[in-house]
Order: structure tokens, then C-alpha cells, then sequence
């Protein structure tokens, strides 16, 4: 799996699919469910020819496997562990698959100023979020400095002919966790259109990806997830029409020591995790892959540099803000047209 960690999520409700009972051919509903890098996968349709449900899921899951199989650092045989352990500095066979996903994760690093960064792994295993059981700690500042040493997303480097990966030093060691899910949405999507399945929703641990319109011609309807731990509720909805939609947020996975919170988004640039008070940001670009890696980027960029940033590329982004006030909401212009009145 790549990530044993809870996601903030953008909910979506089963109930869209109502509609058109009446028609004259009524198209086939596909409703499919499983599990996945750590969380769970949800498949939501219409096909207007006959589909085998059974068989459209054991292809969704092969191809989930196999995409964990690339890139998962749980799995000592992935193409990522395997590249995060070898030893040289020459170009490292990997999949066009993984190749790409690096290279869309080095795209948005390079535009965040590092706010994401693909070589985060020691970071993220010094502050006990890579593995099954987190540290619960705050590292020491020499420890942090060291990590932070074999971090820089400069010294990866990506070629699709023949695909491969290199690192300026051994040490280095890459996470595609804060991409791979957006990735693997848009994976099933494309499986999705190449079925002509014309009308679908796809999530995978809170990031989706839609297509078409509900049958009674209306856009498909997301909540964005109001921040609060241990709890599911509805802070805003959302429409969602042949685009896809991520969420990152603090208030999943965290650690507290000394009544302070350390959540799992780390910033790179620091070695510590991103500061309070912006709880998650929800972008809506045209893939999930771009909008998985742009909620975390602006997710350590915090509520000011990242808002702005969100606003000078013309991005849809939605910040949800702690303050002594409870939750501020920040949506930038294409946003805003997306967002429906909460009954």
C-alpha cells in the first residue's frame, strides 16, 4: 500500500445517481467498492450497454496492483523502494507510469518552491509517518537537520525514452504518497472511458474524479469535509462536472506532545510538519494527479502564501482557516462558482 494514514476528504453521496426512472432505456448502474493503499476505492455510474460488475472490479483491482507494485514505499520489491535503496547515482529503470508521476511531482515542485517535495521520504520516516507505528515524538533539531540534508527535489531527476529516475546522492529517497492516489483516480477514469462508460464518479481516500452528469442531467454534488478529528460531517457541497477534485488536511493523522498538534504534512523546506492555524485545502483541476500534489503544496504554504499563490495561477482552491472566531473560509474566484447552498 503507499499510505496506512486516513486522508482528508472530499464526501460524496451514493444518492446522486437518483434520477430518470422513467426512461425509455435506462442505463446499467455500476456501484463498486474496495480497498486500496491503505483506504478504501469507490466506483459510481452509468453504462449504456451491459457491463459485468464483476469483472470491471477485478480489472480495477489489477490495476491498483499493479500501481502499488510501482510506486509503494510499504513494498520492498516496488520500483520506488527499489530505487530509494540502490546505491548509484546513474539512471534507474522504472515504468512510463512511474516515470510520469515522478515528473508531474517534480512539475508542482518546482512551481510550489518546494512546498511539495517528491524526496520527503527521510523526513517522513524521522517524524514516524512512513511507518505502521508513528513515532509520537518530536525528533531532535540535529536529527531534523539531517534529514532534511538528503531532501531537495533538484537532485531527482526524470526521463520518459527509455523511462527512468536518477539521484544526485545515494541517499536520497523519494514518496509519491501525496500523488499516487490523485494518480491512481485518474488511472481508473481513463480504464472508465476506454469501457465507454460515459457517466462516472471515482474516489479513492477522498480524492475523486467525475465524468458526465447525474441522469437527471444535474452535475454531480461533493461535501467538502469540515476539519474536525475522529468525526465525518458536511462543511460545504460542491459541483463536480468532468473534473477532479483533492482534499489535504491536518486533522487525520497527527501525533500531540505537550498539547501540541504535528500533523503528517511536513514542510520540506523546514524538516517540520506544516504550521497551524490552515486545517485543509480543496483544489479542483482537471486531474487528480495535479490536484492531489497542489492541496499539499498549498497546504505547507499556509493560508496567506498559499491563498495567494492559489489565486495568482488561476487555480479553484478552498481554504478552510482555524481562528479564534472557529472556521474561515477562503475560496478563490474559480472557486467560488463551484460551491451550492448547505441546506
Amino acid at each position: 500500500m503507499l499510505s496506512r494514514t486516513l486522508p482528508a476528504s472530499v464526501l460524496f453521496f451514493s444518492s446522486v445517481l437518483a434520477g430518470c426512472d422513467n426512461a425509455e432505456h435506462k442505463p446499467e448502474l455500476i456501484e463498486l467498492r474496495g480497498s486500496t493503499m491503505g483506504t478504501g476505492y469507490s466506483v459510481l455510474g452509468y453504462a449504456s450497454d451491459s457491463v459485468s460488475d464483476e469483472q470491471l472490479q477485478r480489472r480495477i483491482d489489477s490495476l491498483l496492483e499493479q500501481i502499488n507494485d510501482q510506486m509503494s514505499t510499504y513494498r520492498p520489491e516496488s520500483e520506488v523502494s527499489r530505487f530509494n535503496g540502490y546505491p548509484g547515482t546513474d539512471w534507474f529503470e522504472v515504468s512510463s507510469e512511474t516515470a510520469y508521476v515522478v515528473k508531474q511531482a517534480l512539475t508542482v515542485s518546482r512551481a510550489s518552491g518546494g512546498a511539495f517535495d517528491v524526496t520527503v521520504q527521510p523526513l517522513v520516516s524521522l517524524w514516524g509517518f512512513g511507518s505502521e507505528d508513528a513515532r509520537g515524538e518530536v525528533p531532535e533539531q540535529e536529527e531534523i537537520l539531517a534529514a532534511a540534508g538528503h531532501v531537495g527535489f533538484e537532485k531527482i531527476g526524470v526521463r520518459m525514452s527509455p523511462p527512468a529516475i536518477k539521484k544526485d546522492h545515494s541517499s536520497m529517497r523519494i514518496d509519491l504518497s501525496g500523488i499516487a492516489k490523485g494518480y491512481a483516480v485518474d488511472r481508473i477514469a481513463e480504464f472508465l472511458d476506454g469501457e465507454a462508460i460515459e457517466t462516472y464518479l471515482v474516489e479513492i481516500g477522498g480524492e475523486l474524479r467525475a465524468r458526465g452528469r447525474k441522469l437527471d442531467g444535474s452535475p454531480w454534488k461533493v461535501a467538502v469535509e469540515r476539519p474536525l478529528a475522529g468525526r465525518r460531517s458536511v462543511q460545504q457541497i460542491m459541483r463536480l462536472e468532468d473534473a477532479a477534485v483533492a482534499t489535504s488536511g491536518d486533522y487525520r493523522n497527527y501525533f500531540e506532545e505537550q498539547g501540541r498538534q504535528y500533523s503528517h504534512i511536513l514542510d520540506p523546506r523546514r524538516g517540520r510538519p506544516a504550521a497551524a492555524p490552515l486545517a485543509s485545502v480543496t483544489i479542483v483541476a482537471r486531474t487528480a494527479t495535479y490536484a492531489d500534489a497542489m492541496a499539499t503544496a498549498l497546504m505547507v504554504l499556509g493560508p496567506s502564501a498559499g491563498f495567494e499563490f492559489a489565486v495568482e495561477h488561476n487555480l479553484a482552491a478552498f481554504f478552510l482557516i482555524r481562528s479564534d472566531n472557529g472556521l474561515e473560509e477562503r475560496a478563490t474566484p474559480r472557486f467560488e462558482p463551484l460551491l451550492l447552498a448547505v441546506d
